[in-house]
């Protein structure tokens, strides 16, 4: 009775620290792209033309040229920001209000100033169809 009341509980505790290992997020998930690789760029829409341009102007110096992300912030070109997992008001509500560090290491994202929503939006179709061309659906 007692050795299967042991068996029992350690089994318990593997279900536990398996589920647990399973739900916690990863502080560094591997890139889906790199900067050192290839990047698709895609022919762009008129919108998504002023929201690479937005980008380069606002996002690129810590997320990298084209979304590959830089040693101060993560790269786009990733499986985390897959549209059913960040959507497109999650890029909104990042840059008018920042974000606390939770998918990664590089600390809080401040908010971004003088970009409106309408503006993240605008880099949210650019960087939509980069992943889009780079198999990120």
């Amino acid at each position: 009775m007692k050795a299967r009341t042991i068996a029992l509980g350690a089994a318990a505790i593997a279900v536990i620290a398996g589920g647990v290992w399973l739900l916690a997020p990863r502080a560094q998930e591997p890139l889906a792209v790199t900067a050192q690789a290839t990047v698709v760029v895609p022919s762009l829409t008129a919108e998504e033309t002023a929201g690479q341009d937005l980008f380069n102007a606002n996002c690129a110096v810590c997320h990298g040229p084209k979304g590959t992300g830089t040693d101060k912030g993560p790269p786009f070109l990733n499986r985390i920001y897959e549209p059913n997992h960040h959507g497109d008001m999650a890029f909104v509500i990042a840059a008018r209000q920042g974000v606390r560090a939770h998918h990664w290491q590089f600390g809080n994202m401040p908010p971004v100033q003088d970009v409106t929503d309408q503006d993240v939006l605008k880099i949210v179709a650019y960087i939509r169809a980069l992943q889009r061309a780079n198999g990120i659906q």
